[in-house]
């Protein structure tokens, strides 16, 4: 760097640490650029300068896209789906390709800046963008390659569960993705990823071979059971906290094109009964058949509704069998139960998950569906003029606990049922009385949960978050030392390095 730049970057760094952390990003994007640089944040929270010629260098070596604030897109790359999150990263990445990515991973390291990696934007509490920092948004990195014979699919680090379903079903093929196409298969999977097939197949992490990824220190490496065997083991559950992943590789199963599903919905006032039911039926159910539970009040006074959600991918004859102790519940508001297309099923909830709203999680897993537990229920859920309420029971078990705890990073495999809590609230409304009601709710839900998704968290002390990794933590340190030592991935259920 020359003089002249170098004393235009260390007045604006100056002026930077002058300010408050909340005023340094409301100075003018041209003035701070007249400067020498722009404002940033390192990786420990402090301000710096990125000065212009490091960003045209950058620029350079990238064929994607370098997007800065006022740049159009900038805005589109920096949102997620929670739009109570508003951040604005100090520049975004979009690459097209893996040299992309290790060349922002590594601007990013030797800069020391706040770093987060964003695929399909799912994070409730935000963790794919950052104030300040560099965000390397994925949206351009996406494909999907099946190959029909071996059964395998190769799915690039960007791309959305829906193009999963959408390939390998041509073939007659699945693997375990969620349950809303639009979520991103990098933090879907690399957390756990749970789904419809997830009883039959297991969890997303269950059904991958292998990985190509992009580490702290730039290097791209493959991991699979033979080749880095213990990034491969912390990737599966460990979720961003090794790397940037550019590409999966995932088995994939045989199964009919048809399924039965849809939503059977009855009113609310009968919560505990059918929470009683649904305890004791989802305990009993066949791997093929995944059955969430959703209790759920909307703004306004309207009254609350009960919806069972159903996916059976066994053998057609048996449907009518399987879902018969549902039919009997009685006449309900709505039911759209019957054969459908399982792509078209992997869609049926996607606009029911928009979030362009505030919104605030919290979540458990459950082995034992106790009695106590539906008391807590009834007694603390409640509707509300302002926002929407929902609480939340995701299908677990079956051949997800048939898994070793220690034989990925993902230890929960005692998990019955994941029980979701959160609110929304029109984002012109104050947040404390929605969060402040979610927390006291959950406050007498969490007893009897053990554990929590890490693909949800939000607001948990490190404390927590480690706990969280029960008797796995300890290899996982010693995995995030080797790969990640300074911690460069931290926006996460962060690891913290051994």
């Amino acid at each position: 760097m020359n003089r002249r730049l170098f004393v235009q970057s260390s007045v604006a760094a100056a002026v930077a640490y002058a300010l408050p952390y909340g005023r340094l990003f409301a100075l003018d994007q041209a003035a701070s650029q007249a400067a020498g640089g722009i404002p940033a944040i390192t990786l420990g929270g402090k301000p710096t300068v990125i000065e212009q010629a490091a960003i045209k260098e950058l620029q350079a070596s990238l064929r994607g896209s370098l997007l800065l604030a006022g740049d159009a897109g900038y805005d589109e790359a920096r949102r997620v789906l929670n739009r109570s999150i508003d951040k604005r990263p100090a520049l975004v990445v979009q690459p097209t390709g893996v040299s992309d990515v290790r060349n922002a991973v590594t601007f990013a390291r030797e800069r020391e800046l706040l770093l987060a990696v964003k695929c399909g934007g799912h994070s409730f509490g935000g963790k794919s963008t950052c104030d300040g920092g560099m965000q390397i948004d994925l949206s351009r990195l996406r494909g999907v390659r099946v190959d029909p014979v071996a059964r395998i699919a190769w799915v690039e680090g960007g791309s959305l569960l829906g193009e999963i379903d959408h390939e390998a079903m041509a073939h007659g093929l699945v693997t375990t993705s969620g349950t809303v196409s639009h979520t991103g298969v990098g933090g879907l999977t690399l957390g756990g990823g749970f789904g419809r097939l997830a009883r039959r197949f297991g969890l997303a992490i269950d059904n991958l071979r292998g990985v190509d990824i992009v580490t702290a220190d730039g290097r791209y490496l493959h991991a699979d059971a033979d080749e880095n065997p213990e990034l491969y083991w912390g990737v599966r559950g460990g979720g961003g906290n090794f790397g940037v992943v550019t590409n999966f590789e995932f088995g994939l199963h045989p199964m009919r094109r048809e399924i039965v599903g849809g939503d059977i919905v009855f009113p609310i006032d009968r919560a505990r009964e059918l929470l009683e039911f649904y305890a004791n039926f989802s305990g009993t159910a066949p791997a093929e058949l995944y059955v969430d539970a959703i209790m759920s009040a909307t703004p306004g006074g309207k009254p609350g509704v009960f919806v069972l959600s159903a996916c059976y991918s066994g053998p057609a004859g048996d449907a009518e069998r399987v879902l018969a102790p549902i039919r009997k519940l009685g006449k309900p508001i709505a039911d759209s139960i019957r054969p459908i297309d399982y792509v078209a099923a992997q869609r049926m909830h996607d606009e029911a998950d928009p979030r362009n709203i505030g919104t605030y999680l919290k979540s458990g897993f459950i082995g034992d569906f106790k009695g106590s537990l539906i008391d807590a229920i009834t007694a603390g859920f409640q509707g509300h003029t302002e926002r929407s309420t929902m609480l939340f029971f995701q299908h677990g078990g079956a051949a997800i606990g048939k898994v070793a705890a220690d034989a990925t990073a993902f230890p929960h495999r005692y998990a019955k049922h994941n029980m979701l809590t959160l609110v929304s609230w029109p984002l012109e409304l104050d947040r404390t009385p929605h969060v402040d009601y979610l927390r006291g709710l959950w406050a007498t839900l969490e007893p009897h949960a053990r554990g929590y998704y890490m693909n949800e968290v939000a607001d948990e002390a490190q404390a927590i978050v480690d706990d969280n990794y029960q008797g796995n933590l300890p290899r996982m340190r010693e995995v995030k030392k080797k790969y990640d030592p300074m911690n460069l991935f931290r926006l996460n259920a962060n690891v913290q390095p051994a």
